[in-house]
């Protein structure tokens, strides 16, 4: 096998990793498609060194991670702030769920996760960045502040913001009362 072989082989076993990584803390699948040519292009750069690399799954990552908060520091003057959203009318763009199908529970939390992802990609960059970090990256509440060059009291603050985003918009619209669960304090929005 020719070394660009391996590359493309090495390339198909991890793309994957690296978009969600991506698309989750830009919200933006284009933007997540640059980021993520981006990582390869590095990662060929330094094949030789990553090939036979047991750690070449968090290095990927940590690129990823690094890229995509670089890009949204560049573009930090457009991220919106949730004080900046209060004035405006969230229901006309909020879909309606129907409830989930409690014979199919499989089927159910793969529809969750999608409905978690598109929600998650509608949250302003300043929450969503931060919660995902926390979530899907483990991040410390203080390497988040670290990371983003805010302060600690303002990376809990986005964080909690997010959760109560989430749950307002993944509140599913049957009853009036919240039918879909494991959003509430200190748990994780991400069904494992």
């Amino acid at each position: 096998m020719t070394d660009s072989q391996q590359f493309e082989a090495f390339m198909k076993s991890y793309q994957n990793m690296v978009f969600s990584t991506a698309v989750r803390l830009l919200g933006n699948q284009a933007e997540a498609e640059d980021v993520s040519q981006e990582v390869f292009l590095k990662a060929y750069e330094r094949y030789d060194e990553l090939k036979d690399s047991p750690t070449v799954g968090g290095w990927l990552k940590t690129v990823t991670r690094n890229l995509c908060l670089n890009h949204l520091s560049r573009y930090r003057a457009r991220w919106r702030f949730f004080s900046e959203m209060r004035g405006e009318n969230d229901d006309e763009s909020t879909p309606e769920w129907a409830a989930p199908d409690t014979n199919e529970q499989q089927v159910a939390a793969g529809d969750h996760r999608q409905l978690l992802e598109a929600v998650l990609q509608k949250l302003p960059s300043a929450q969503r960045v931060p919660l995902v970090l926390y979530h899907f990256e483990d991040m410390s509440y203080e390497e988040i502040a670290a990371k983003l060059r805010v302060s600690l009291s303002k990376v809990k603050t986005d964080i909690h913001r997010a959760r109560e985003a989430l749950r307002k918009k993944l509140k599913l619209k049957m009853t009036g009362e919240e039918a879909w669960g494991g959003l509430h304090g200190a748990e994780s929005p991400c069904p494992t």
